[in-house]
């Protein structure tokens, strides 16, 4: 119920500029939405009971549970997705801070396959006529514990950090997951706007630390491009650690804005807005300020 956020626009990226805000919020995600989902799913249970459906248990809708189940599940939702680097807006629409644990992965495999295992075991033991609870009771016992040593190794990565020296006050701290080596985090930061990286590992510690580097975000051209339309403004209000990327050419600039949080080579062009701005001087020109971007050239049938 909380990711129905995702249609809130037109889809490739885009989505991301609403992403986890409202609708994963204590407000949206945690008080509003479960009533609203307890009443389309009892909705649904009418529709199916008034065409004869039947169902395998034969036990009748208790409408206190569905409201309670549906609490339960918009609200770890929201509290799941607390627990990665993508953050959630946790008090929007009050604030549209980013809120974060560093706990784990975006998609953990070691969670869902422990919560798959509890599930399997549970139900192979319903059809045996056993006792079914203890496997998906062991296996949430297993998650929490899980979440918690992830959340405390992630503690460790930025204190040690601090320790080093590197960082003095950072605005932005963040200690992302590997996506199976869960013992290991990226670091990244940022500090007077400048972008820095390092790598932490529980048995190799503090390494690879990298010296920070300027995000570009106060460049005049970069100042410019991120005003250039709504999608660029959409991702600037998404991102929590944006960076841009400028390239000049003679009468033309490319300015490519990212998030340092997706810096890795294999995903940093999925978190990516490219503007191309026109440049005034001795032999440009005069064209308007933004030129089409190259997607928008192809849409229109250019080349860009």
């Amino acid at each position: 119920m909380p990711d129905i956020d995702v249609f809130f626009g037109w889809v490739s990226w885009a989505p991301l500029a609403v992403h986890r805000g409202f609708t994963h919020s204590l407000v949206g995600g945690v008080l509003f939405l479960p009533p609203i989902l307890a009443g389309l799913l009892w909705l649904l249970d009418r529709w199916q009971l008034g065409r004869g459906a039947t169902f395998k248990s034969g036990l009748p809708m208790r409408v206190g549970w569905l409201v309670g189940l549906s609490y339960i599940g918009a609200a770890s939702h929201p509290l799941l997705d607390l627990q990665n680097t993508y953050a959630v807006q946790l008090l929007s629409p009050l604030s549209s801070d980013w809120f974060h644990n560093d706990a784990l992965f975006i998609i953990d495999v070691w969670l869902w396959g422990a919560l798959a295992l509890g599930i399997g075991l549970s139900r192979l033991r319903e059809r045996r006529g056993g006792e079914w609870m203890r496997p998906a009771r062991i296996a949430l016992a297993v998650a929490v514990t899980y979440i918690s040593l992830n959340a405390g190794l992630s503690v460790m990565a930025k204190r040690a950090l601090a320790d080093s020296g590197a960082i003095v006050r950072p605005d932005a701290l963040f200690a992302g997951h590997e996506p199976v080596r869960f013992w290991r985090r990226n670091l990244v930061w940022r500090e007077n706007g400048a972008i820095g990286r390092a790598r932490y590992g529980l048995f190799a510690g503090l390494h690879d630390v990298q010296p920070a580097r300027d995000d570009h975000m106060d460049d005049p051209l970069a100042r410019r491009a991120k005003r250039a339309d709504a999608s660029v403004i959409a991702f600037m209000r998404w991102s929590v650690v944006p960076t841009a990327r400028i390239e000049r050419e003679q009468c033309v600039a490319t300015v490519r804005f990212g998030d340092a949080r997706f810096g890795q080579r294999r995903v940093s062009t999925r978190f990516e807005q490219r503007v191309r701005l026109a440049l005034t001087g001795r032999g440009c020109p005069a064209v308007a300020a933004r030129l089409p971007s190259l997607g928008e050239a192809r849409r229109s049938g250019g080349h860009g």
